[in-house]
């Protein structure tokens, strides 16, 4: 999944970059409110990591934005305003989660986990769809109680395709869920990955959908 990071402090930001990165998220990085938001209408995220002192426009100035807009995607709070007003104001206005200052990131990512797991409609961490069985939480999978050996990029496609299980993606919405700015993405990409998915789980597993992209089905006949 694709996550944007909102935080001015450089060091920080760099870290929560390399942390996301290391746990297999795709993401963007911006350092003030006014280029939240414009990422935020150029491109699809799966969550936002928010910071609240930001220049320009403040992180409950953005949240604020995006809730009036009836934007729903998951925002996580992520900032060293510790009282308990803070963190009423920040849940109130609109914040899926708060997160205080110093942290620990194998928390934050469990953050995100929960926070997209609930905004697509999972209602466990373990996904299932097709006989197959992901948890995004130690990137363990199996066909049909058989254990699968994935890349990362293999597991981000097939993680992607289970959170939308029952409905199409295009080439173009699963990228954007593998690439942060600036990555190179070779053509074929997403078609090579689909191809060794297939080759590991089912040839007619994964199904595709002529114009229009990728399909997993919740359930395939036994």
């Amino acid at each position: 999944m694709r996550i944007l990071v909102v935080e001015d402090d450089p060091l920080l930001g760099d870290a929560l970059q390399a942390g996301l990165k290391q746990a297999g998220q795709a993401t963007d990085w911006v350092r003030d409110g006014v280029a939240a938001l414009h990422a935020l209408d150029a491109e699809p995220y799966a969550a936002v990591v928010l910071d609240l002192g930001l220049p320009r426009l403040s992180g409950m100035d953005v949240l604020r934005r995006l809730r009036s807009q009836a934007n729903p995607i998951p925002v996580l709070i992520l900032t060293a305003r510790d009282t308990v007003e803070d963190r009423i104001q920040g849940l109130d206005t609109g914040a899926d989660d708060y997160l205080i200052k110093p942290f620990d990131m194998g928390e934050l990512n469990a953050r995100l986990r929960a926070l997209v797991r609930r905004a697509s409609g999972a209602p466990t961490p373990v996904l299932h769809a097709a006989g197959i069985e992901l948890d995004p939480a130690t990137y363990r999978v199996s066909f049909r109680g058989q254990p699968v050996e994935l890349s990362a990029r293999e597991f981000a496609v097939l993680h992607a395709l289970m959170l939308n299980a029952g409905r199409t993606l295009s080439r173009a919405q699963i990228e954007e869920q593998l690439y942060a700015w600036g990555e190179e993405i070779e053509s074929n990409v997403v078609e090579v990955h689909i191809h060794h998915l297939r080759r590991k789980l089912s040839p007619d597993l994964i199904r595709t959908v002529r114009g229009v992209g990728y399909l997993l089905p919740r359930d395939v006949p036994a």
